[in-house]
This record gives C-alpha cells, sequence and structure tokens, in this order.
C-alpha cells in the first residue's frame, strides 16, 4: 500500500505542458518509450538554445544544465549554459573546474536574438529574473522547464517536468535511464556527467538523509558510471574564512522562539552569498531548532546593487518552506513571489530598489534595522507572536 502511495503521488506532482495539457510521470513517455523531454528535442532538432541557472547555481543546477546540453547534442542542438550572478561556493567551483563543464556568466549586451528557445533546469525563472526578463524583451520563448521545486507559474514553457522529489539531477538521471543517452564507462564526458548528477543527488538530498526512493533508485544508476575519487574531490572542500565569519555572526544574532531559530546578519559580499544556506544549514543542527531562517543584504560589484537573500531549511514534515515563504512575503508589483522552496528548503530574494546604496555608515545601520525588523516582524507573525522589543 505505501508503495503504491509513493507512485500514485510522484505521477500526480510531474506537471507536463504540451498545448495546456498535463500529465504525469507516465504520461510524459513517448510511444517508443522515450520521455516526452526527447521528443520535444527532436521537434526543435537544429536549433540553438540557451540552459538558464539560477543566478547563484548549485550542483544540482550545474550538474543538470550540464547533462541538458550533452542530450541537446544528441538531437544536433548547440547550447550555452549560463547563469546570471557568481560560482561562489567552493565545492561549486572545484566541481566546474574539476569536471571542466562549461558554465558562462550572464552578460547583458548579448544579443539573445540568437537564441531559438530557452530551457529552465533546477528553476523556473523566479530565481533568474534578470535572464528572464531579458530573455522575454528579446522574444526567445520557454521550451522547457525540469525542476523539483514546488511550480512557481512564471513561465509557460512547452514542456516542464516539475516533480517533488530530492533533487533535478535525479528526474534527469531517469531520462538517461529511459534511453535518451545511453552512458558508457568508457567516454569521459559519461563519466564527468554521472559524478556531477550523483554530486546534485548528494547535496540536494543532504547526502541521502533526505532522499526519496527515486533519489535512491537515481544513485544506484549513476554508480555504475561516476567517479568516486572524483566525487570525494569535490565533496571535500573546506569553509572559506568568510564562509565561517558568516556562520558565527548567524549564531551571535540569532533569535530562538517557537523551535524557530532566525538570524539577521547584515550586510555581506556577493562572493560570500552562498554562506547564507551553509549558515541555515549549521543553525538547524542546534537542539530543539527545526527550523532554521537566516537572510542578509548582499553587497554586489557597486554599492547600488543589493538585494536581501535569505535562506530556510527545516526538519519539521509539516512545514511547507514553499508556502511558509510565500505567505510570509508575499508578491511583488508584478505578481511574482518573492521566495518559494521544495520539500524541506526554500529561498527568497528581495530588492531593495529605492533605498539600495548609501556609503554613510549611520545610513545603512537604519536601512539594515528597517529590513531586519520587517522580516522578522512578518515570521513572527506567521507562527503568531509579537515582535520583540529587541528587534
Amino acid at each position: 500500500m505505501l508503495e503504491n502511495a509513493v507512485s500514485m503521488e510522484q505521477a500526480t506532482v510531474a506537471e507536463t505542458q504540451a498545448g495546456g495539457a498535463r500529465g504525469s510521470v507516465h504520461a510524459s513517455r513517448e510511444a517508443d518509450g522515450l520521455p516526452k523531454i526527447a521528443g520535444v528535442l527532436a521537434a526543435h532538432r537544429g536549433e540553438h538554445h540557451v540552459i538558464v541557472l539560477q543566478d547563484f547555481p548549485d550542483p544540482d543546477a550545474i550538474a543538470t544544465g550540464y547533462i541538458q546540453q550533452l542530450l541537446s547534442a544528441e538531437y544536433d542542438i548547440t547550447a550555452d549554459v549560463v547563469y546570471g550572478e557568481r560560482v561562489s561556493h567552493r565545492q561549486n567551483v572545484a566541481l566546474v573546474k574539476l569536471l571542466n563543464i562549461s558554465v558562462k556568466r550572464f552578460d547583458p549586451a548579448t544579443d539573445l536574438t540568437q537564441y531559438d528557445a530557452a530551457v529552465f533546469v533546477d528553476n523556473q525563472g523566479t530565481t533568474a529574473t534578470r535572464i528572464v526578463a531579458a530573455l522575454e524583451k528579446a522574444g526567445v520563448p520557454a521550451l522547457i522547464i525540469v525542476d523539483h521545486h514546488e511550480a512557481q507559474g512564471r513561465l509557460t514553457p512547452e514542456f516542464s517536468d516539475i516533480r517533488r522529489t530530492g533533487a533535478t539531477s535525479t528526474i534527469y538521471t531517469g531520462y538517461l535511464e529511459q534511453g535518451v543517452l545511453e552512458l558508457s564507462k568508457s567516454q569521459r564526458e559519461h563519466v564527468m556527467a554521472a559524478t556531477a548528477l550523483m554530486h546534485g543527488i548528494l547535496t540536494d538530498t543532504n547526502s541521502f538523509l533526505r532522499a526519496d526512493v527515486e533519489d535512491f533508485h537515481a544513485a544506484g544508476y549513476l554508480s555504475r558510471f561516476c567517479d568516486p575519487d572524483l566525487l570525494e574531490s569535490i565533496m571535500s572542500q573546506a569553509r572559506s574564512k568568510p564562509t565561517m565569519d558568516v556562520i558565527q555572526r548567524a549564531l551571535a544574532d540569532r533569535v530562538v522562539v517557537e523551535n524557530f531559530s532566525i538570524a539577521g546578519i547584515g550586510y555581506l559580499r556577493q562572493e560570500d552569498r552562498d554562506a547564507i544556506p551553509q549558515a541555515a544549514d549549521f543553525l538547524l543542527t542546534e537542539e530543539n531548532v527545526h527550523t532554521a531562517i537566516v537572510y542578509g543584504i548582499v553587497v554586489g560589484g557597486t554599492r547600488d546593487e543589493e538585494r536581501l537573500i535569505g535562506s530556510m531549511r527545516t526538519s519539521k514534515i509539516t512545514l511547507d518552506p514553499d508556502e511558509f515563504i510565500k505567505e510570509v512575503l508575499g508578491q511583488d508589483s508584478n505578481g511574482y513571489y518573492f521566495g518559494g522552496g521544495k520539500s524541506s528548503a526554500g529561498g527568497f530574494e528581495i530588492q531593495t530598489g529605492f533605498l539600495a546604496g548609501g556609503s554613510e555608515n549611520g545610513y545603512r545601520d537604519l536601512k539594515w534595522q528597517v529590513y531586519d525588523r520587517q522580516i522578522k516582524q512578518r515570521i513572527f507573525d506567521k507562527i503568531g507572536l509579537q515582535q520583540r522589543s529587541s528587534g
């Protein structure tokens, strides 16, 4: 009974859109047994695509961007993998360098009309807003979305596969196993792809602690092709000093209420942005804490480039991060949510807009106090508490 229930849930959460139609995992197969994504790629043979990752791509995004590029090549489609801001986490840098994965930072000066379509992996456009806006302005349609986060409704592609599973890498591994691309241990790029996908599954499931049956099955398949020594080298990267400093600030400034640990860490550099989710992961290990939320104002190359970015982690089964973040922070003036998530994690991003910039310390401190108090107030309202006077 339990096994049947799991299968039914996996079937119903997979979303396939083709001319407005919706279908299950099984309905997304072609008559020849290949997954429907193969038919979509075949119908666009010979085109030039852009594969869009989130602004700050994680291992799951980098791995699936790489494998989407390989799948595209099987149908004579050339594809560029792009991201919005920075690959900064040490494991992510190691993944890109050791596996020689080609990813490009988005350049606003790029002529996007060269692309026939856009493919979104491990995101649905809500964490790559600048790229999405530029693509829409250039008239480049969204063709494919493959993601494991909750449906966001930002884009209307020709095909989407959105499932509640541990990692987008798990979904792509399923495509491989179903015959879209036959992996061979003798081909180096296939070994690299399998290693990258395994890393994506490991990181997004917290080393299988949050894995489901589909994730374990995918890992079993990949184990025949991946390089364990290379995988170990990628995952053994130590935390940087700036990351440790951010974790220390989160520990010092956290407020623990109703089993929530909430930490506003002030300003941090763009290159240290990946320390925010790491700090949330760390706070979640504290006794009697089931949910951790860490946020700060990330400053870019100039002081006029500012965004409040946050991460949420939870071990509480009945708490849905996607729903929680959307209810707490709401939508912007265009009707798009400031954030969302998946089964145990979420994130959010808020432009500081008119208040961005300003080098005078008093102004910066005041601005941070406003944002810090507002975020905490909304969280406290959601969990039924009054704002503390210490803010």
